[in-house]
């Protein structure tokens, strides 16, 4: 798995609940004013979803697996 996604999964094990992509790109540093920034982010987290590394919740959130 590349750093980028090793990243992200820290950031997600990291939170205590389940969290927004907005949230991971403010704990990685990514510019989530900009659109253009946070939906390659979201991208990698559906990713990561498909892959059975994430759960995505019905309401957008993302949690590890349990």
């Amino acid at each position: 798995m590349t750093p980028d996604y090793q990243r992200i999964l820290a950031a997600v094990r990291q939170a205590a609940q389940p969290i927004m992509a907005r949230r991971v790109g403010e704990m990685l540093g990514v510019d989530v004013t900009v659109r253009s920034k946070l939906e390659p982010l979201r991208g990698r987290l559906v990713r990561l979803t498909d892959r059975g590394r994430l759960r995505r919740l019905p309401d957008g959130r993302f949690t590890t697996r349990l």
